[in-house]
């Protein structure tokens, strides 16, 4: 019989790993959406939308984090204007075009790779060193990339979708955003802060969205467009959100790791179960590269246990 404290630990450890499987799903579930909707609602306005839902969701953190620190961000509007900028517009309307022309699965593992480019980014800025076996695993990650990229044909041509493009600009912009997210209003709560820079996403995408809403206004307010707003602010948007950074508080570093491995292998399966677009072979060899690789650099940053 196991000791209670034994017990505990375990149900606590599955309880969190059951916690984030669901967090990566309802992170990769904005990729099944900008493939399933591939172009029939404005993506600018999905973006902005999605934004608006999540800045409003998230409004009372922000007041009640002025009230208690009056002042505390004062100065730091250019570093939330820029976060909202890489974070909720370039990683907002271009992965909805995105999906148009390439697959949720392609997606998913793109955007995955930006905890590499920030790893890069520190250690080419000095903040942080680097080891051999980082390098290594930045390598494979790499080449697993421009497999997928590249559909395992070796060069940059032709080939190569437009959406995989857009999608590898927004995980830079990612990766920007994340370098930010903890450097600018540091004051206030993580969930302040990402209604902070969720309105200022949303004010990026409004001038497109108007443009798309007077451009197709059938598209645009339409019953079904009206759902994948909804969708999109509540699902990846507000609850992805709040969950995280429950079970990062509950659980700490361990969600980055769980939610980064997990979140291509959901897409994976939600995008067999609901698009019907299954894995090909140049997803498994571009897929196993890139996150073994990932695993690799982040084994080595955290001194040998996961993130």
């Amino acid at each position: 019989m196991p000791e209670p404290k034994e017990a505990a630990s375990r149900t606590r450890e599955v309880l969190g790993l059951l916690g984030f499987l669901l967090i990566a799903t309802a992170q990769v579930s904005n990729m099944i959406l900008a493939r399933g909707i591939a172009g029939s609602v404005p993506p600018f306005s999905i973006a902005f939308f999605r934004w608006s839902i999540v800045a409003l969701g998230l409004l009372p953190a922000v007041v009640m984090a002025l009230r208690e620190k009056p002042g505390v961000l004062r100065g730091q509007t250019p570093g939330i204007v820029l976060a909202g900028f890489l974070g909720m517009f370039v990683c907002g309307g271009p992965v909805y075009v995105a999906g148009v022309t390439t697959s949720a699965i392609n997606l998913s593992l793109i955007m995955a790779l930006a905890p590499l480019v920030v790893l890069l980014v520190s250690f080419v800025s000095g903040q942080e060193a680097i080891h051999r076996i980082q390098i290594i695993g930045m390598l494979l990650s790499l080449a697993g990339a421009a497999v997928i990229i590249t559909k395992g044909q070796g060069t940059f041509g032709s080939g190569v979708a437009i959406g995989d493009l857009l999608v590898t600009m927004a995980m830079l912009g990612w990766a920007g955003y994340t370098l930010l997210q903890n450097r600018v209003g540091s004051g206030v709560s993580f969930l302040a802060r990402i209604g902070l820079f969720a309105a200022a996403g949303a004010l990026f995408s409004l001038p497109f969205a108007i443009h798309e809403m007077w451009a197709a206004p059938a598209a645009a307010f339409s019953g079904r467009a009206a759902l994948v707003y909804l969708f999109a602010g509540l699902v990846p948007g507000l609850f992805a959100y709040s969950a995280y950074a429950y079970l990062g508080a509950k659980f700490g570093a361990v969600s980055t790791s769980l939610s980064l491995y997990l979140g291509p292998i959901v897409s994976a399966g939600l995008s067999i179960l609901f698009l019907g677009e299954a894995p090909t072979a140049i997803h498994l060899i571009g897929g196993a590269l890139s996150l073994g690789g990932m695993w690799l650099s982040l084994q080595a940053k955290q001194g040998g246990s996961p993130a």
